[in-house]
């Protein structure tokens, strides 16, 4: 290929700067449609969360603690605890199995499999949460034979972790799929035929090309439990210090005019969101780096 001379690049230069200012739009309109999308985050994202944390301290920080440290709000809280020690590790353990089953091997079905992935994308989560009480509960031949055997998968904390597992599946996998996809195989096709077994390959080969995108949809995942409010409300049966998860707390302390109350742990549950908004923000710079 012929090297381009000096007059060459700088004709070539100066058309690029002509071109790229054609395509820049005229300052105006820049200061217009960004001002509209700065007043519009301000107007439904950044107001609102101020207006939380202002209610919530309105009364001072004893009253904002005694709220907090309430015994309904505390058992809201551990329960989610609990909800997202169990939950997290399970989906991140079939996440990456089908992101490595859909990435690396071929079979039929594969793509109705990836596609189902996505169901609980599509389906409203109070519908997802319905289906279980449907399948678990007294009304089906299921849930007949398994109260028969004194086993309770609805309106406990069996079945808020069984609805939360399905409307939080597919963000890990999601965020691995294309990842490993655009990684290919070929360091783990050179490990195998080195002698490297598939869990060796796995640990050595892929879990540290994985690990930021791994980690983002785990912080995914993990903001999803915590905050779902649907299937969570439909199979819990709203039992004020046994099945109340926070979101449902908020909602009770709101319904029962306990204002400052609600808006105490929704504040709690906002700093959540807010810290998981910058690991998130983290990782994500981290994975795109690794590609």
């Amino acid at each position: 290929m012929p090297e381009l001379s000096l007059s060459s690049e700088s004709e070539l230069s100066g058309q690029i700067s002509k071109n790229r200012e054609i395509l820049t739009e005229p300052f105006w309109v820049r200061s217009l449609l960004t001002s509209i999308v700065i007043l519009f985050v301000f107007v439904f994202l950044i107001l609102p969360l101020i207006f939380i944390f202002a209610e919530a301290f309105k009364q001072g920080i004893a009253v904002y603690w005694a709220s907090i440290s309430d015994p309904d709000a505390t058992s809201s809280i551990l329960l989610t605890l609990t909800v997202l020690i169990a939950v997290v590790p399970i989906n991140t353990f079939f996440g990456v199995l089908l992101a490595w089953t859909s990435t690396k091997y071929r079979f039929r079905g594969k793509g109705l499999l990836v596609s189902l992935a996505d169901l609980p994308f599509s389906i409203s989560p109070v519908i997802g949460g319905l289906i279980f009480v449907l399948l678990f509960g007294d009304h089906s031949f299921l849930g007949k034979w398994l109260e028969s055997q004194n086993i309770a998968l609805v309106f406990n904390t069996t079945g808020i972790v069984i609805a939360t597992l399905f409307v939080t599946y597919p963000f890990v996998a999601r965020e691995l799929i294309p990842l490993m996809e655009n990684q290919g195989n070929s360091e783990e096709e050179a490990s195998l035929i080195l002698g490297a077994g598939t869990f060796h390959t796995f640990l050595k080969i892929t879990l540290p090309n994985i690990k930021w995108g791994l980690l983002y949809g785990i912080i995914l995942c993990s903001a999803r439990a915590i905050g779902d409010f649907g299937a969570v409300s439909v199979v819990s049966g709203h039992i004020v210090g046994q099945t109340n998860t926070m979101p449902l707390q908020v909602e009770t302390f709101y319904n029962s005019y306990q204002m400052t109350a609600a808006f105490s742990l929704s504040s709690l549950m906002s700093l959540i969101a807010i810290a998981s908004l910058i690991l998130k923000s983290y990782f994500d710079r981290k994975k795109v780096k690794n590609e």
